[in-house]
């Protein structure tokens, strides 16, 4: 073999080795590239399962402070009943019985609305009940007078009381004259507790007419919150809310409120025209089918005069309602007695001697838990003798007698200072009120129009009757 050969050999041996360093530099770049790609990858997955592991720890931190407000939004449910009293009324025999008609018709509001929430919404455990009935107390007190269900107003005033005293949140609100009022002031607290978490429903109660039914309507526009409202029907609901009762859940609960309007049986034709002789009782022969005879012997006692028998008469005058009688004295014994008076200021105003100040505070009070009926005491004759849930058993005492006169003068008259009634149990001028003031110490929650407050006492005219 020539040297030409070897050196052949060479040049290809030469070439070899250069292919494989440049190999070997081609992987060493390779490997390098992948270290870098390695480690920037491992630096990836450290961030993010250090991420993960934040996420983590904020999800169960979330996931707690989650438990701990729906254990604060379930703390203390409840639930609102608001009614307006014009349009659901509780049952005659609640009303009837006074304070503890009160008490016992809050007891079974309670107890009826806890059996429908098991019922119908078995979600909501164990809730407190808060009640708002709105409700004009004196026209509502002289509404169940004109209809028979009392012989007093100051009963549906006991039957308030009773009411608010035995449960906590349960009231009824005296919301005073004016339209709407009752309307306003359930719009107002419908907003206070429709986005409340802890309350989980509303009952609304409400009569038949436009405005609420606008009111429902306005309600219904935001859908997701009409599952948070029911409607309680005491009177079956009348065409006004046709349109919207569809969209409600309806409550009734017949054993606490009427099914049927209160309807008076007498009309108040004072409203026209002032009689001579005020009415003192409505005439109770729509509501008992066998009233007992309005008329006894003069053995009756009374105070101031009110002894003699009642008797019942039917007014000439052809614009009376047929359903009214009045009741007055029997003329029979008036033409042995001396004729009855009523005194009056300078200014005509109607004048009642009786010093309140002079009666002791705790007989008054002792007395008014009595539940003594004025008519039978004071003026000898309970038209409703046989269905009455005031007292007519007990023997008085004079100075008891003349007590129970200023109790049944704390009860306004309907006639007010114009009335010519000698025999009127009722007050004309609010007891507690000084002559030349314009108010007392009630306010605007006193019981008296203001026109009856500040009252001249000087008499200077008596009208004989």
């Amino acid at each position: 073999m020539d040297s030409t050969s070897f050196l052949e050999r060479y040049r290809q041996l030469g070439t070899i080795d250069q292919q494989k360093n440049q190999l070997i530099e081609e992987l060493l770049q390779r490997v390098t590239e992948l270290e870098n790609s390695f480690q920037q990858e491992k630096l990836d997955h450290e961030r993010e399962t250090r991420f993960n592991r934040d996420i983590q720890l904020h999800e169960m931190e979330l996931m707690q402070q989650i438990h701990q407000i729906k254990s604060i939004m379930d703390r203390e449910p409840f639930v609102v009943l608001l009614l307006d009293g014009e349009g659901i009324i509780f049952k005659d025999e609640y009303l009837q019985q006074g304070e503890e008609g009160g008490c016992n018709a809050a007891k079974q509001l309670y107890t009826s609305l806890n059996k429908y929430l098991t019922t119908n919404l078995p979600n909501i455990k164990v809730p407190k009940l808060l009640t708002k009935i709105y409700l004009n107390v004196r026209t509502f007190s002289e509404l169940c007078t004109r209809a028979g269900l009392v012989s007093d107003p100051s009963t549906i005033h006991d039957f308030i009381r009773g009411f608010n005293e035995t449960m906590s949140f349960s009231e009824i609100v005296d919301i005073g004259s004016g339209q709407n009022k009752a309307l306003d002031k359930m719009k107002e607290t419908l907003q206070i507790f429709l986005y409340n978490c802890h309350c989980h429903q509303i009952f609304l109660g409400c009569p038949s007419n436009s405005e609420y039914t606008n009111f429902l309507e306005d309600i219904l526009k935001e859908g997701d919150l009409t599952g948070r409202i029911s409607l309680v029907e005491g009177v079956t609901f009348e065409k006004e809310l046709e349109t919207v009762k569809t969209s409600y859940r309806i409550a009734k609960f017949p054993e606490v409120f009427r099914t049927s309007k209160l309807t008076p049986i007498w009309a108040p034709a004072w409203k026209n025209t002032l009689p001579t002789r005020s009415m003192l009782t409505p005439s109770p022969s729509r509501q008992f089918s066998n009233p007992p005879p309005l008329s006894r012997t003069s053995t009756n006692t009374s105070v101031s005069g009110a002894g003699a028998p009642l008797a019942t008469i039917t007014p000439n005058d052809d614009t009376a309602s047929p359903d009214f009688q009045q009741v007055v004295r029997s003329r029979t014994v008036a033409s042995t007695s001396p004729p009855k008076a009523v005194e009056r200021n300078k200014y005509g105003q109607r004048v009642d001697r009786l010093d309140f100040k002079s009666i002791p505070r705790d007989e008054l009070n002792r007395l008014k838990k009595l539940k003594l009926c004025n008519y039978h005491f004071l003026l000898g004759e309970c038209p409703n003798e046989e269905n009455c849930y005031h007292d007519h058993d007990r023997k008085l005492t004079r100075q008891e007698l003349h007590i129970l006169s200023a109790i049944a003068r704390m009860t306004p008259c309907r006639f007010g200072l114009e009335c010519d009634d000698p025999e009127c149990i009722y007050g004309h001028r609010c007891p507690q009120s000084e002559p030349g003031k314009k108010t007392c110490f009630r306010g605007d929650s006193c019981r008296f129009d203001p026109v009856a407050h500040g009252i001249d006492t000087n008499i200077v005219k008596v009208t004989k009757v």
